[in-house]
């Protein structure tokens, strides 16, 4: 079961998105598990879960160079959700975007 992890300031938003692609992996029977945290318990969800992937809300984009900075060296991949597919809850896009990032950082 692959972990694609998403971040925003309240997990709020995210949320709403990451049950968006949750139902896209399920209907595609695709082992993936989508959950959405607050950005503020990265290194804990990190430390505790394992994710394959972090993507971090368009809210949060400021804060992607102080992650990558901390937590790039556990080899996890992360990113910010392009805006556009972030407005529209385009679960199936940042999905997409999510699993091509698992596979180049294989």
């Amino acid at each position: 079961m692959k972990k694609v992890y998403l971040f925003c300031s309240a997990g709020m938003s995210t949320s709403m998105l990451a049950s968006k692609m949750q139902g896209v992996a399920n209907s595609h029977d695709l082992p993936i598990e989508v959950e959405a945290f607050p950005d503020g318990k990265i290194g804990q969800i990190i430390e505790e879960r394992h994710p394959d992937v972090i993507l971090l809300g368009p809210q949060v984009k400021y804060r992607y160079q102080e992650i990558v900075d901390k937590f790039g060296s556990t080899g996890i991949p992360i990113q910010v959700i392009d805006q556009t597919a972030y407005g529209m809850m385009d679960g199936e896009k940042v999905l997409k975007s999510a699993i091509k990032l698992m596979k180049a950082a294989k």
